[in-house]
């Protein structure tokens, strides 16, 4: 009896053994892959929509092959990606890798078009974001300094226009806001900063709905 309850016990052992050197035999194979390999992974996930499998092949990309001429596609790829899915924060930490490391090249006029595109749409609360506003107005008019002749130059010419329509009526609510609670020394401080601005009150449609969001939209 003891003898068979040995063998089984044994037998159990053989089993986590075997199970074990299985598991970490798959756990290797995800290691040392061409290439071309990680990068499959990375546009499988993507076309997948699981963006948190995409960035963990990038990181086994970018620290197996770090030279790889599939980088530098690999990196847009996963910025492109989040910019779709809304995760300007992470669509910008790619754009800023890629500057890094490839911000020589003639792409240079793009990824920084693209960056400026993340910081406006993540303009979600303007009453929250309103250093991200002032930030992206910042951005916008150092774009077009740089890159006077930018085929991109219509559309970021665009982006200011509305930045700095968000930017002029959000500091007229606030005034208002001043107004009505009896306060007309702040309100004079907030509408004397659209004093400067290039929108005049009579180049603006306020939204029906909300203070400034149908701008976004």
């Amino acid at each position: 009896m003891y003898r068979g309850i040995r063998l089984l016990l044994a037998g159990i052992v053989l089993v986590f053994i075997f199970v074990g050197c299985a598991s970490n035999t798959d756990d290797v194979e995800e290691f040392n892959k061409p290439a071309l390999y990680w990068y499959k992974k990375i546009g499988q996930s993507i076309s997948d929509n699981n963006m948190d499998k995409a960035d963990a092949y990038y990181i086994s990309l970018k620290s197996e092959h770090m030279r790889s001429p599939l980088m530098p596609t690999a990196i847009m790829m996963l910025a492109h990606a989040h910019m779709n899915n809304e995760k300007y924060l992470l669509a910008n930490y790619y754009l800023d890798e890629y500057n890094k490391r490839y911000g020589e090249n003639e792409n240079r006029e793009y990824t920084d078009f693209m960056k400026l595109e993340a910081s406006f749409l993540g303009v979600k609360d303007v009453y929250k974001d309103q250093k991200l506003i002032m930030d992206s107005i910042a951005k916008a008019k150092l774009y077009i300094y740089r890159y006077p002749g930018s085929a991109y130059a219509p559309l970021v010419n665009t982006l200011l226009i509305r930045l700095n329509m968000s930017q002029y009526l959000l500091n007229e609510n606030i005034a208002a806001l001043y107004d009505r609670t009896g306060k007309p020394k702040a309100a004079k401080i907030y509408r004397d900063k659209n004093k400067g601005s290039i929108i005049e009150m009579t180049d603006i449609t306020p939204p029906k709905k909300g203070i400034i969001g149908k701008i976004f939209d």
